[in-house]
C-alpha cells in the first residue's frame, strides 16, 4: 500500500510539472541612433534590468523602403506562436514594415505595407503598434500620421507643421488588410500610442505631441471598444519631453517605460491601479544608447535559445 501511495504521489507531481505554465522572461525590442542598423533586442528576468543580446549589435538589418530604417520596432507573440513585428521604415513614407519569426532569430522576408496609400498627401507613418483582438481573431495595427489640412485643431501646435492623429488597419494573415480608418482624435497632435486591455477596458497610453505650449508627455485615454471611442481619462502621468511608451505588467503592477529623449536615457513609472503613478527611474537599467521600442513576454525557453544563439 505504501509503495502504491508513493507511486501515485510521484505520478501526480510529474503531471503537475508537465502542465505547469512555462516560466516567462521579458524582452525589449528597440533601435539605436536613427534606426539605420536595424533591430536590437535586450532581455530581463525581473522586468527592471535589461541586458543587450548580441553585444548590443543589430540582430536584423532593414531592407524595405527607400530609407531602409527600422525605428520603433513593436513585437508581439500571436496565438499562432509566431512573433509579429511592425516598425517605422522612414521619416516620410506612406507605409510601414512587417516581418515575422518563430524564434526571434530567423525572420521572414520583410514586407512594406502601404497603409496610407489612399491618402497621397499624407506625410508619414510613425511608430506602428500591433495588438491581437481575440474576439474577432484578427490583428489591429495602428500608427500616427499627419495629413495636411485634415484637422484644424492642433495645426499650429506641432513641430514642422506635423499634426498627427492615430489610424488603424486590421488583418488576419498579414497579406490582406482592411481599409485604413481613423482611430483617435481629441483635437490635439498625438503620436506613439500603445493600447492595453486591462480589467475589460482598453487603455491607450499616448504622447501629447503639442509643442506650443510644450507638453510632450504621456496621458491615458479609455474606451470599451478597441476600434474607437477613446476619451482622455487622465492628466499627464509622465514628465514632459518623453516619448515611445511601452507598457507591461510586472509582479502585479503596470509599468510604463518611455524614452526620455532630450535627457538621453530611459525612464519608467509604475502603478497598481492605473491612477496613481510613481517614478522608478532609479530601479531600471537599459543598454546605453537605447531608443524606444516594445517590452513583451516570452517563455524562458525562447530566451535561453536566444542567449545560446548570440553567445
Amino acid at each position: 500500500m505504501k509503495n502504491l501511495l508513493l507511486l501515485t504521489l510521484v505520478i501526480t507531481l510529474a503531471c503537475t510539472a508537465c502542465t505547469k505554465t512555462p516560466k516567462q522572461a521579458y524582452m525589449f525590442s528597440y533601435f539605436k541612433n536613427n534606426g539605420q542598423d536595424g533591430l536590437h533586442l535586450a532581455y530581463s528576468y525581473d522586468g527592471y534590468h535589461f541586458k543587450a543580446l548580441n553585444d548590443d549589435k543589430s540582430v536584423l538589418t532593414p531592407t524595405v523602403a527607400d530609407d531602409k530604417l527600422m525605428r520603433d520596432p513593436c513585437i508581439i507573440e500571436g496565438p499562432d506562436k509566431k512573433f509579429h513585428m511592425v516598425w517605422t521604415v522612414s521619416w516620410n513614407d506612406l507605409g510601414i514594415g512587417y516581418a515575422s519569426s518563430d524564434d526571434l532569430i530567423t525572420w521572414s522576408e520583410q514586407q512594406f505595407v502601404p497603409v496610407m496609400a489612399d491618402e497621397p498627401t499624407a506625410r508619414n507613418c510613425w511608430a506602428p503598434e500591433i495588438i491581437y483582438d481575440a474576439d474577432n481573431d484578427q490583428y489591429m495595427i495602428y500608427w500616427a500620421t499627419t495629413i495636411p489640412g485634415r484637422f484644424d485643431e492642433g495645426e499650429s501646435q506641432g513641430d514642422g507643421g506635423y499634426n498627427h492623429r492615430m489610424y488603424y488597419t486590421t488583418t488576419k494573415d498579414f497579406t490582406n488588410f482592411s481599409p485604413t480608418n481613423l482611430l483617435y482624435d481629441e483635437g490635439f497632435n498625438v503620436i506613439d500610442a500603445v493600447i492595453k486591455k486591462i480589467n475589460g477596458v482598453y487603455l491607450m497610453f499616448l504622447k501629447d505631441e503639442t509643442r506650443n505650449p510644450a507638453k510632450k508627455h504621456i496621458r491615458i485615454a479609455k474606451s470599451k471598444s478597441l476600434y474607437g471611442g477613446y476619451k482622455l481619462a487622465s492628466e499627464p502621468i509622465s514628465p514632459d519631453w518623453v516619448e515611445g511608451p511601452t507598457v507591461e505588467d510586472v509582479d502585479g503592477a503596470w509599468i510604463v517605460y518611455y524614452d526620455e529623449y532630450t535627457r538621453h536615457h530611459m525612464g519608467a513609472i509604475r502603478s497598481t491601479d492605473q491612477k496613481t503613478w510613481e517614478t522608478i527611474n532609479d530601479s531600471i537599467s537599459f543598454p546605453e544608447g537605447t531608443r524606444h521600442g516594445t517590452i513583451f513576454k516570452v517563455d524562458d525557453a525562447v530566451l535561453t535559445n536566444l542567449i545560446n544563439h548570440f553567445k
